[in-house]
């Protein structure tokens, strides 16, 4: 068995697209309307037709999970993000963390992690002492 995609349940599903291609380059694979998969295994689908296939509500913001990520270039990816078009709620500043990590929520609140990869994060500890 293998997991092909995580599924996110969004407000705004261009708002959404925009927020997840301009911010983290992913590609738009499929685009159904209601429903957008995206590069990376990245799926959105907007709320009113979750609610509807499922019969249930959908609730934003529970903070029980995140999705994460890997950058290198993360001074640029910060600054990407410090100038996206809309104001990005910030859960925890670009912090070093044996690795530098960036925390912050989608427009839906869904959390996400922007890490650099440990490989990077020790070739870039090792060329700084020497």
């Amino acid at each position: 068995m293998q997991l092909r995609n995580v599924l996110i349940v969004v407000s705004d599903i261009e708002k959404s697209k925009r927020f997840y291609t301009q911010l983290f380059g992913l590609q738009v694979l499929a685009d159904f309307g209601s429903n957008i998969i995206l590069s990376e295994g990245l799926v959105l689908q907007e709320k009113e037709a979750w609610e509807t296939l499922l019969g249930i509500s959908a609730g934003f913001g529970g903070n029980q999970s995140e999705l994460y990520f890997e950058e290198n270039a993360m001074e640029a990816f910060v600054e990407r993000l410090y100038s996206y078009e809309e104001t990005v709620s910030i859960v925890n500043e670009l912090q070093d963390q044996e690795r530098w990590v960036i925390r912050i929520y989608d427009p839906d609140k869904h959390l996400i992690e922007v890490a650099e990869s440990f490989e990077h994060a020790k070739r870039r500890k090792r060329e700084y002492k020497d």
